[in-house]
């Protein structure tokens, strides 16, 4: 196994019990959670995550990983809360959306290695199912509106943000007016025509990257079900545009120690490798990934 940085690492992270703030249906089995933890939204970065538990409760006994969605920032303009994008389905997220505002909450992180900040004219975010939430954030950063974690990092680096964003329906759509708000653009496509184009991701983000001459200041990032990623990044292979994967494989620990969430990703001397998700990604270039 390769040496990882040691930012990614559990030494680098925050603990903490805070109370939820906010629980909130935004789309059919889908939840708004805000919590306060300035601990970990002053270190936040897009593509970054956390993991979370319900306290006082034994079931499950692992914590679920869940993407940051959104930094929020006081009167002062201090980063104080973190809201996180959830799908009511498991042992954790069924009990959790029906719980009050005040229900504590335990929060470790922010986890993983983020997305890094590559110049481009024009990022495409193409995104299904839940894998929206990694992608406001880092929409923000690109176009310059907000900038997260120690302020090393650049923002405003791209002129443009093309959101395509595809459900089985109109109704699992999550948080779309937030992505307009922030500035994107945003084309949306369902499986049964419900709204926008009756198509898939792979498709719509195809037919517009075929309008576009010169696409050598194109950038693409995916994240979702694994088969739309896989056809993401083949297309982007075939056309030479640069692309990045948020991957989502099932995570238990969230810090590295359990190997339960390897990917299989390609080397430089033609091989490939078991990387951890949780400390070598969620982020890896599309054309490293081995989808078979």
């Amino acid at each position: 196994m390769s040496q990882v940085h040691a930012n990614y690492y559990a030494d680098s992270i925050s603990q903490v019990s805070a109370p939820a703030v906010l629980n909130e249906p935004i789309a059919e089995k889908t939840f708004r959670l805000r919590i306060e933890v300035p601990e970990i939204a002053a270190k936040v970065t897009p593509g970054q995550f956390v993991m979370i538990r319900m306290d006082g409760v034994n079931a499950p006994l692992i914590g679920r990983a869940l993407a940051v969605y959104d930094v929020i920032a006081d009167d002062q303009g201090k980063p104080t809360w973190i809201d996180l994008v959830y799908l009511r389905k498991g042992a954790l997220t069924t009990p959790l959306s029906g719980s009050p505002v005040g229900t504590p909450i335990s929060v470790w992180g922010p986890l993983g290695n983020g997305f890094n900040g590559r110049p481009c004219k024009k990022l495409f975010m193409a995104v299904g199912g839940i894998g929206q939430t990694p992608m406001l954030l880092l929409g923000r950063e690109a176009l310059g509106t907000q900038s997260f974690g120690s302020g090393d990092r650049p923002s405003g680096w791209a002129d443009e943000v093309e959101l395509i964003y595809g459900a089985r329906s109109s109704n699992l759509l999550a948080g779309v007016d937030d992505f307009r708000a922030a500035g994107f653009g945003v084309t949306l496509c369902t499986d049964d025509g419900s709204i926008g184009q009756q198509a898939l991701v792979p498709d719509v983000l195809k037919q517009q990257l075929s309008q576009i001459d010169d696409r050598s200041g194109i950038r693409v990032v995916t994240c979702g079900p694994e088969i739309m990623m896989q056809k993401v990044a083949e297309l982007c292979v075939e056309l030479n545009v640069d692309c990045q994967v948020s991957m989502e494989t099932p995570m238990a620990c969230g810090i590295g120690i359990c190997f339960s969430c390897v990917a299989k990703v390609n080397q430089d001397d033609g091989q490939w490798d078991y990387k951890r998700t949780c400390v070598e990604g969620p982020i890896f270039d599309a054309c490293k990934i081995c989808w078979d």
